[in-house]
């Protein structure tokens, strides 16, 4: 079952699928201290602003 697990993870990984909880463990770990206490964004926050910067600028081969 723990190899199951573990594939799984690793499959969600490699698909972005686990990227909001691993900015949340980023953000505990690296700006939880902060002085002005921002909340991490919230997973519809996050994702639209990933969405922003994934498209922003020209996208296009030549």
């Amino acid at each position: 079952m723990d190899r199951i697990k573990h594939i799984w993870q690793r499959i969600r990984q490699l698909s972005g699928d686990d990227v909001y909880e691993r900015y949340l463990a980023h953000y505990a770990e690296h700006h939880a201290d902060e002085v002005d206490g921002t909340p991490p964004l919230s997973r519809a926050e996050f994702f639209r602003q990933w969405q922003d910067q994934k498209w922003q600028g020209i996208k296009r081969c030549c």
